[in-house]
């Protein structure tokens, strides 16, 4: 495949599913080598079969992101089989929604280190490459939950501080030739969408009924729309577009 990712490394967190999975799709269907994350290689296996069924190159890893010396193994591991890091899209993520008065100290806890820490530790791990080589895309995953959601103090929280991260990585590896950006969905069709559709106690459809009725494209998000937004910030097309974060919403204020 030929595309404007031939000749690219791409790494991909959370990658088994939903924005992640649909991310690895459309970076392999433009030409790149896509290393396919996921908790287990087991779980990231069958997204790296789908892009090889396709025709693309693609290979699946399992990595906990939480854990800072299995990610710079992990990446010691991509650059010697692949000859190179060059993109990484940061999307691991978890909720664990409840109100803040009664949140328990774990679920703050542990959406703050998959969402928030884990990227830390793989724009860390990735950067050792990228400043070798003068290259490099940086997209991570923000929402737009970061501007404030009933239920979701640890999760809005941990999405703001992607933003304040990637304006600071903007400033400090852009001298090396990194680019360094974030993507904020708003409400995406995902099993994790569902998940907040079954704690308020609705379907997974009328959930995405009642949100699309208050979007002003009157539909939600598709994996797919966030995907091609990355793909866009991953490339050279976006050479001069650098610390910034693309609220990807349907218009909704």
């Amino acid at each position: 495949m030929t595309g404007r990712f031939t000749g690219r490394v791409a790494v991909v967190t959370g990658a088994a599913q939903g924005i992640g999975a649909a991310t690895a799709h459309r970076l392999a269907e433009e030409g790149a080598a896509v290393a396919v994350v996921d908790l287990t290689q087991e779980r990231a296996e069958r997204t790296a079969e789908e892009i090889r069924a396709k025709g693309g190159r693609a290979s699946a890893y399992g990595c906990d992101v939480t854990d800072q010396d299995a990610v710079d193994a992990l990446f010691a591991r991509i650059d010697e089989e692949s000859g190179g890091v060059h993109i990484l899209v940061n999307n691991a993520g978890i909720t664990r929604d409840g109100m803040f008065f009664k949140m328990p100290k774990d679920d703050w806890d542990a959406v703050l280190t998959v969402n928030l820490t884990s990227v830390f530790n793989c724009s860390q791990a990735a950067q050792k490459y990228m400043t070798r080589q003068k290259y490099g895309k940086i997209v991570s995953l923000s929402s737009r939950s970061a501007l404030g959601n009933r239920g979701q103090a640890n999760y809005a929280a941990a999405k703001a501080g992607i933003q304040g991260f990637t304006a600071t990585l903007a400033i400090e590896l852009g001298p090396f030739g990194i680019n360094v950006n974030a993507v904020a969905p708003g409400y995406v069709a995902t099993a994790m969408t569902a998940a907040t559709a079954e704690r308020v106690g609705a379907s997974a459809e009328d959930h995405q009924r009642l949100a699309a009725e208050r979007t002003p494209l009157r539909r939600v998000g598709r994996p797919e729309d966030i995907a091609a937004v990355v793909a866009f910030l991953a490339s050279d097309d976006a050479s001069y577009v650098s610390g910034q974060t693309l609220y990807v919403n349907g218009g909704a204020r």
